[in-house]
């Protein structure tokens, strides 16, 4: 009797051993967020890595150079490369344009409802402040609404962090941004003549392409019918 006590205790002590590991890996706890120090440093020279540069080419006659950072954000930084190879932002007004906050573009009605055929991507929100220059992603409610419109921030709005993904910076141009007209949306809105990546050597628009006026069929549209991804 005493040695089957003896048996059975052990047969226990040993199914306790062999659960043990399989409830620890159940328990393990999710990987820590990766801190902002362990994203990649922004490149101001326009001569490096290329084909993550986005050069805009305004309508009041300025050029902006976007650096693009697939480290911060892999999945928006390909679409914004894809839709600008495709001439997607070509002619596109800046539609909304908040002084003090920020000049968002990429919806090719005008009206800020409007985007691409493609799907909607997934936010890849990340601890990259919103300072000057940071060129982000708009969306609706929604997290996982981006598709192709994108805002430039004038001046910090560390609110928007880990809300909006963070995909840019304006390393060059800035200039450009601050001249683009205010409005919700402007009377005589700013406008992309050419969007391009720089490793594809596209040749710039003439002057002439620069004056030309932009399309101003969103004159009429009211600030209501304005998609609004993004609160100051």
């Amino acid at each position: 009797m005493r040695n089957m006590l003896k048996n059975i205790l052990s047969a226990a002590a040993l199914a306790v051993l062999v659960a043990t590991p399989s409830l620890a890996q159940d328990e393990e706890a999710a990987p820590a967020p990766r801190p902002a120090s362990a994203y990649a440093t922004i490149d101001y020279n326009l001569q490096d890595d290329r084909d993550n540069i986005l050069f805009l080419y305004l309508s009041n006659g300025k050029r902006v150079a976007i650096r693009l950072m697939p480290d911060w954000a892999p999945q928006h930084v390909e679409r914004i490369k894809t839709l600008a190879r495709q001439g997607f932002y070509d002619g596109v007004i800046f539609h909304r344009v908040i002084e003090g906050f920020m000049a968002q573009t990429g919806d090719p009605t005008g009206t800020g409802q409007g985007g691409s055929e493609l799907p909607d991507l997934q936010a890849e929100f990340n601890p990259m402040p919103h300072v000057r220059g940071t060129v982000s992603m708009a969306r609706a409610q929604a997290e996982d609404s981006a598709n192709s419109q994108f805002f430039i921030v004038f001046y910090p709005r560390f609110s928007l962090d880990k809300k909006y993904t963070n995909f840019g910076r304006v390393i060059a141009g800035m200039d450009a941004v601050d001249a683009i007209v205010r409005g919700e949306p402007p009377s005589n809105p700013t406008r992309i003549v050419q969007a391009s990546i720089a490793a594809d050597n596209r040749p710039a628009p003439s002057p002439a392409q620069m004056a030309a006026p932009a399309n101003t069929d969103a004159r009429t549209m009211s600030v209501d019918e304005l998609n609004a991804p993004i609160g100051e």
